[in-house]
């Protein structure tokens, strides 16, 4: 039996993992639970994410991924060899191709850190894709045409903005502000405003259920628990929708000027392009309530949200894998 080829969206929030011929058959936190003494892993993944918050002094639940690139590297090849080994795509004699996406603008050193851990996690061959580009090939858009399409794919650790023509990347930017800090201010509005302290968790909960950005399109509230900083035991607060999205006004405001910025160094012909087609939204920040309203109103052009926008870069990795014989060389670091 020969080893399948597999696409992985390396995330820093969670990876999902493409098998040619299956479809996505992997999506679990980038989570690894590790005892502090041994170093020996525990959990991985699902199971892992479950322990963030909750663990006694000797068990740690490291995110070994940080604004999109490797933080940790020897616990990044651990949770890859993992789900690798879970999803059984090892050939009898043979190792899988793997098709590996990442910001636009990491450096050569980030790049041969990905491409190292996926080669001792097991590939025999690694390519290394831009985000924004295998996002916009899931979301469906054609972008081999000699015509402007425009991606932001608000990830856990980096937005990425990028216009595509002919099948290429023409202008772009990555920042770190994605869903991972749109929790962080949360968690620190919660507690300058309230003098409680939450999780991350917590504040993930909140985002989820009654963060907006748009204001006055949601209208939700949400009791949390946290511990009091004056007195140190618990307390329940309720929080609105309202609060919430002015406490993330600023966080969302970057990702709004990154755009802008992508936009003015557009060649005039493809930003009349973007104009027809819109701008699609993709990644789990995609989800925050209202992004794309705001977004539209900021651009002036149309925004739509990809259908399933988590699954949007594995689902182009997929696309890809099909044609992967045909991928430039410079995809190879």
């Amino acid at each position: 039996m020969f080893a399948r080829d597999i696409g992985i969206d390396l995330g820093t929030a969670n990876v999902l993992i493409h098998v040619k011929g299956k479809g996505i058959v992997l999506d679990e936190p980038s989570v690894v639970a590790m005892d502090r003494n041994t170093g020996r892993v525990l959990e991985v993944g699902e199971e892992a994410r479950r322990m963030v918050g909750r663990t006694p002094g000797n068990i740690e639940a490291i995110r070994p991924l940080k604004d999109g690139v490797i933080a940790d590297f020897d616990v990044t090849e651990a949770m890859l060899k993992y789900f690798i080994d879970k999803i059984d795509v090892r050939g009898f004699l043979s190792k899988p191709r793997m098709l590996i996406c990442c910001p636009t603008d990491i450096t050569k050193v980030e790049q041969k850190a990905i491409k190292e851990a996926a080669e001792k996690s097991g590939g025999k061959q690694v390519f290394l894709e831009e985000e924004p580009k295998v996002a916009a090939i899931g979301a469906g858009m054609d972008i081999f045409q000699p015509s402007g399409n425009m991606v932001i794919d608000v990830g856990g650790g980096t937005t990425d903005v990028a216009v595509l023509s002919m099948g290429d990347i023409v202008t772009s930017s990555s920042i770190k502000m994605a869903g991972d800090k749109f929790d962080q201010e949360i968690l620190q509005y919660i507690k300058k405003q309230y003098k409680l302290l939450i999780g991350e968790r917590t504040a993930e909960d909140i985002k989820v259920n009654v963060a907006t950005v748009s204001p006055s399109s949601r209208n939700e509230a949400i009791d949390i628990r946290g511990r009091d900083m004056v007195s140190g035991l618990p307390r329940t607060i309720t929080v609105y929708s309202e609060e919430i999205g002015k406490a993330l006004q600023e966080a969302v405001s970057l990702i709004v000027q990154s755009a802008k910025q992508v936009l003015e160094r557009t060649p005039p012909e493809l930003s009349a392009d973007i104009i027809d087609r819109g701008v699609i939204l993709t990644g789990g920040g995609a989800l925050l309530h209202g992004i794309d309203e705001l977004l539209a109103e900021e651009l002036k052009v149309p925004v739509l949200i990809a259908e399933e926008p988590m699954n949007c870069v594995a689902k182009g990795t997929g696309i890809m894998l099909e044609n992967i014989d045909k991928l430039p060389k410079r995809s190879i670091v």
